[in-house]
């Protein structure tokens, strides 16, 4: 783990062995990444991924299994597809009148055994304390292929209290206690709702523990257009996760079917982002 900080904001640790995603999130002390608090699904990639604050669930699959089509030999597409475990390799780390960027490439090869690439920039703004992420996922193979994306924030059920609660313009009647759905977990996904300078913006908290801070995400609405909520509080599992994500909570088929693919051309690129910040 990279530890990355800045002047003013959390304290990350960026997983170099796994896309540079984010382990470890400290915010007044305290590591809000859910660890070992989470549901086994039987794959180590994603269950080391599944314990940090933040991983990247794509760029050929998101969500859960399914079946390759034309493939006799077994072969589906993994949970959360094939991103995770991918090691990054770091360009810069530079720390700058007390601000933070890192900048890294990851080279994927999907399950279909093609190669794409994300070119990865982490910021930290020391004056505001956000965090921001810019992603440019590239189709490094020679053949055309759809590519999605998802984050997955995820945060320890153990730090939210009676009072936390989901806020933002996408949730019904503006939003609600965390504790939302069934006693023990609840998934949607939503349309995301574009704001200021074209982010959706939603927020989690205030959390008593972390200083009655609330998590403040925001990301860009063109590329990813949803947000998909889950929590499973059946023990082991305490996780709640935000999830900006571009496409409907359906199977791979009905995206296909009605379109919805996001196809890149060999060496086509496209572009997400999101900024979070505790406030």
């Amino acid at each position: 783990m990279i530890e990355f900080a800045a002047a003013k904001g959390p304290r990350l640790m960026l997983d170099e062995t796994s896309v540079m995603d984010i382990g470890g999130c400290i915010i007044e002390g305290i590591d809000i990444a859910p660890k070992r608090a989470i549901p086994d699904d039987g794959d180590p990639r994603i269950d080391h991924s599944l314990e940090g604050f933040l991983f990247t669930c794509g760029p050929d699959h998101i969500r859960h299994r399914e079946p390759i089509p034309g493939r006799t030999d077994g072969k589906i597409y993994p949970l959360h597809g094939s991103a995770s475990g991918h090691p990054a390799k770091v360009l810069w780390t530079k720390f700058e009148n007390g601000h933070a960027e890192c900048r890294a490439d990851i080279d994927i090869v999907t399950v279909e055994g093609l190669t794409q690439r994300i070119e990865r920039l982490w910021r930290i703004d020391g004056t505001t304390g956000e965090v921001s992420l810019d992603d440019k996922i590239v189709n490094t193979s020679g053949q055309t292929v759809p590519t999605l994306l998802m984050y997955h924030m995820n945060t320890g059920g153990k730090w939210f209290d009676p009072g936390t609660r989901l806020e933002g313009k996408m949730l019904d009647g503006g939003g609600f206690p965390w504790t939302f759905g069934e006693e023990l977990g609840g998934i949607f996904c939503v349309e995301a709702v574009a704001s200021e300078g074209g982010l959706a913006e939603v927020r989690l908290g205030p959390m008593a523990a972390v200083g009655s801070k609330t998590l403040r995400v925001r990301f860009r609405t063109d590329t990813l257009p949803y947000l998909q909520v889950w929590r499973n509080q059946k023990a082991p599992a305490d996780v709640l996760g935000l999830e900006p994500v571009s496409h409907r909570w359906v199977s791979r088929e009905e995206l296909q079917a009605g379109g919805e693919f996001n196809m890149l051309k060999p060496g086509e690129s496209r572009s997400y982002a999101l900024r979070f910040a505790f406030i």
